[in-house]
């Protein structure tokens, strides 16, 4: 521990010596790399940069871009290229514009990394990376589905639950989910309230999931899924296709959720 002076505070520097200064985070164009040998528009590598900086938490919630001008001239390109980079990060709620503050930051726009190292529904997944859950039922019917009902092994007669939901994470759209139920293993589905986890309404009716089959592929979205995560344009998805059953080894859930690429990332744990 330093020694104090009488007086209770730490020795004043030597004559003629600064105190050292605080540590400054990088400026913003020193973070930012555009390259002419390529036929990416300016606009979109500066959107791609921006944003990947954003989700990383390089920038964080509540930081302050350059103006546009000023951000052009130290760049070397066009304001029309920054307003072009900006605007698009704002309908991608990645920015909020306002007023001579100009444009900041949004909260909540790191990318999510949850674990896959073991069954959990989106309730729960949310839950442990700290974002508030919660779900919008937009379709909900019970179907007769030979397709579907090929998956679970059941025959053509058999009746399912067909649950569409966004999924949303702090408010923000994450994924569309359409999933069906095997309504012989939990009849009660058809009727009951699924406006929380349905995977805790499963595990209070004796139908608890304890394994999955899951796929995860590249995917991108229609445009109907694009109006629900707020895109201009077509951007990267995951689709994740799971496969659920009971301690039976009965199959009760069949899933295809698409997830926002711009926001999800999925981590894995592995050993040797």
């Amino acid at each position: 521990m330093r020694d104090k002076s009488p007086a209770g505070r730490f020795p004043a520097p030597a004559a003629g010596r600064a105190p050292p200064a605080p540590a400054e985070r990088p400026v913003l164009t020193t973070l930012v790399r555009l390259r002419q040998d390529t036929a990416k528009p300016m606009y979109q590598q500066l959107e791609e940069q921006l944003r990947a900086l954003i989700e990383d938490g390089t920038l964080t919630a509540g930081t302050t871009l350059p103006a546009e001008r000023p951000f052009a001239e130290a760049m070397g390109i066009s304001r029309t290229t920054v307003q072009r980079c900006y605007d698009a990060l704002r309908r991608q709620r990645f920015l909020s514009a306002h007023g001579r503050l100009g444009f900041i930051v949004e909260a909540g726009r790191t990318r999510l990394s949850p674990g896959m190292d073991r069954l959990k529904g989106f309730t729960e997944e949310m839950r442990e990376i700290g974002r508030v859950p919660s779900s919008e039922i937009i379709e909900r019917v019970v179907v007769y589905d030979r397709s579907i009902a090929s998956i679970f092994g059941q025959p053509s007669t058999a009746p399912f639950l067909k649950l569409v939901r966004i999924r949303r994470g702090d408010g923000i759209p994450l994924s569309r989910e359409v999933a069906w139920y095997d309504l012989g293993v939990v009849p009660e589905m058809a009727e009951a309230d699924l406006s929380g986890s349905v995977y805790a309404f499963l595990g209070s009716h004796g139908a608890a999931l304890v394994r999955c089959r899951q796929t995860i592929e590249a995917a991108t979205p229609d445009a109907a899924e694009c109006a629900v995560f707020g895109f201009t344009e077509p951007l990267p998805c995951l689709l994740i296709k799971r496969c659920s059953y009971a301690r039976d080894d009965r199959m009760v859930e069949y899933v295809e959720g698409l997830f926002r690429g711009d926001a999800y990332a999925y981590r894995l744990d592995l050993r040797a």
